[in-house]
């Protein structure tokens, strides 16, 4: 699914101008999900934590029994060769993928030497610094480590994202705040979570529900260098009513706020505003390019 008209795709040792198609109709992963894939940015010039995001790429990969091909330093100089064909001021979305090609012998897993890698660059804006969401209650919950491939980031577990995304939208909000198996707020259906009470922020503590994400991790750890009191804690949806202010985590938008929770109101307020600026100034920094 293409979101932009400006996209290259690295395949077969080589870059491709466009959408271009990589997978064939008998592949493993066509028909039975082995797909794995992550997402960093490129904007203001900067592509902060990179190789963190290509080498979480090969641990999904891993976590889906599959071998990856590319080491994270070779993925990283991949990129960035292809990010070099963009203009000047250019926000990019770096998305490494891997899927198996065969099965093994038992024809359901996937053989792990039929491992296939690609790159696809694809031109996305940022989103404004006031572009909110709003987020509601879902039926729909996280699954767990024993019934599902929480440690990875692979595609057979978007379609519950996607449930929950279609019952928030039916509701009229943007997204969904979910639970995880044991009744805790896990994350939304497209990102980590966040809350401030009092000037302190709060998220849910990493249970191996959900990926806890790495732009989730530099915003913990650039909150506490400038001061603030981060808890990583059980939450449920009372501790999200009685919050100041909830933004998002993600590495699309990086940071979004949220401006409703059902009936609960909230305003654009200074601790999720400090959090973008803290993010820009940090990724935006000499060290983070």
């Amino acid at each position: 699914m293409a979101i932009s008209s400006t996209i290259r795709t690295y395949f077969n040792g080589s870059w491709h101008e466009g959408d271009v198609a990589i997978m064939k109709a008998a592949d493993h992963a066509s028909w039975l999900g082995s797909s794995v894939f992550d997402g960093a940015r490129l904007f203001d010039g900067v592509t902060p934590d990179l190789d963190l995001h290509c080498a979480r790429a090969n641990a999904s990969a891993r976590a889906l029994m599959m071998e990856p091909t590319v080491n994270t330093q070779d993925m990283v100089d991949i990129a960035k060769e292809g990010l070099a064909q963009f203009g000047a001021g250019a926000a990019v979305y770096i998305r490494p993928m891997y899927w198996a090609a065969d099965g093994d012998a038992t024809t359901i897993a996937p053989d792990p030497e039929s491992t296939r890698f690609a790159l696809c660059l694809e031109e996305i804006p940022m989103a404004a610094p006031t572009a909110a969401a709003t987020l509601t209650r879902t039926s729909f919950r996280r699954p767990v480590l024993e019934n599902a491939v929480v440690n990875a980031k692979a595609g057979c577990l978007y379609p519950n994202n996607a449930r929950m995304l279609r019952e928030a939208r039916a509701k009229g909000f943007s997204n969904a705040l979910a639970l995880d198996a044991m009744g805790n707020v896990a994350e939304t259906a497209t990102a980590n979570i966040f809350m401030v009470r009092d000037g302190e922020v709060f998220t849910p503590i990493a249970n191996g529900t959900f990926l806890a994400g790495i732009t989730r991790a530099r915003h913990i750890a650039n909150l506490r260098a400038d001061g603030v009191t981060v808890h990583e804690t059980v939450l449920g949806y009372a501790d999200f009513e009685a919050a100041d202010e909830v933004f998002m985590s993600g590495n699309m938008s990086k940071v979004t706020p949220v401006t409703a929770f059902d009936d609960r109101q909230y305003q654009i307020g200074p601790v999720t505003r400090r959090v973008r600026e803290l993010y820009w100034d940090w990724a935006t920094s000499e060290g983070a390019a």
